[in-house]
């Protein structure tokens, strides 16, 4: 199957091309570290295969409108 196929087939089935899919995954599993841990923003960008902090940071902004940070803190009101 060529890249172009796949990624037309995978956006058909999933709505969301691999990039944003994977990119969503990563950022429900940092929640869920941001939720049950007291880790590091770092190292909740590391186990969810974000990478850096700062990157992290940038897509919680674009995707949440939040920090992790706010995230957390707004979480933990509940």
């Amino acid at each position: 199957m060529s890249e172009r196929t796949f990624v037309r087939r995978f956006h058909e089935t999933t709505g969301a091309t691999p990039h944003r899919w994977l990119l969503e995954q990563r950022l429900a599993l940092a929640e869920e570290l941001l939720e049950s841990t007291d880790l590091p923003v770092g190292a909740v960008a590391e186990r969810s295969g974000i990478g850096s902090a700062d990157t992290l940071r940038h897509h919680f902004a674009r995707r949440r409108r939040l920090s992790p940070q706010a995230y957390r803190l707004s979480f933990r009101a509940r």
